[in-house]
């Protein structure tokens, strides 16, 4: 298997795209989030060890996928309405109501290296939060302030058996040109 590269840095080109789930799952067209600013995920899972013999016998461990934040410069107004149910009414306001659960949705980003940027893929991102930010008065320099958000990128549950239990995906330097190019325009989904 190729190698990525010896660092990563950098991320950009984020985009999200409404995922609606059923016996066939479907992603809409994926939306740019501009002003990416950073992305922290820890794994979420649980590893456990049967003894016997008087020593570890046997480990196992799940893979629930990722717990994490996502900064940006500022949620678009679509994926206010798109992702959390807010709504643009006719005076142009977005209003939010409460009592509507956030949609799941694929989260897309690339990761720049020293060697061939890499292109990442959350199948199911479920946000636990609403977006935050918090405004600050203008001091002696402008200083602008992000918005936030947490989420759990979780396996798919339904659909056809090759989607069943997908997390993530990410391109390597052997990807084709044509899956790289396509990578923003559709969500990447593994032929059987």
């Amino acid at each position: 298997m190729a190698d990525n590269g010896k660092v990563r840095f950098g991320l950009s080109k984020l985009y999200y795209a409404v995922l609606t789930e059923g016996a066939t799952n479907a992603w809409a067209t994926p939306v740019a989030i501009p002003g990416a600013v950073s992305m922290d995920l820890e794994n979420n899972g649980t590893d456990n060890t049967f003894y016997a013999d008087n020593v570890a016998y046997y480990k196992s461990s799940a893979n629930n996928g990722y717990t994490g934040s996502l900064e940006v410069a500022q949620i678009p107004d679509q994926m206010l309405a798109d992702v959390w149910g807010m709504t643009l009414n006719t005076d142009g306001v977005v209003v939010e109501k409460t009592g509507i659960q956030p949609k799941p949705f694929a989260l897309i980003f690339q990761v720049d290296t020293d060697n061939v940027d890499e292109l990442n893929l959350f199948y199911r991102v479920v946000p636990t939060t609403k977006p935050i930010s918090s405004p600050a008065t203008t001091e002696d320099t402008v200083e602008p302030f992000t918005t936030s958000f947490d989420f759990e990128a979780l396996p798919i549950v339904s659909g056809s058996a090759v989607e069943q239990g997908l997390i993530k995906a990410k391109t390597t330097p052997t990807t084709t040109e044509a899956k790289k190019t396509a990578w923003f325009s559709e969500v990447y989904v593994p032929v059987a």
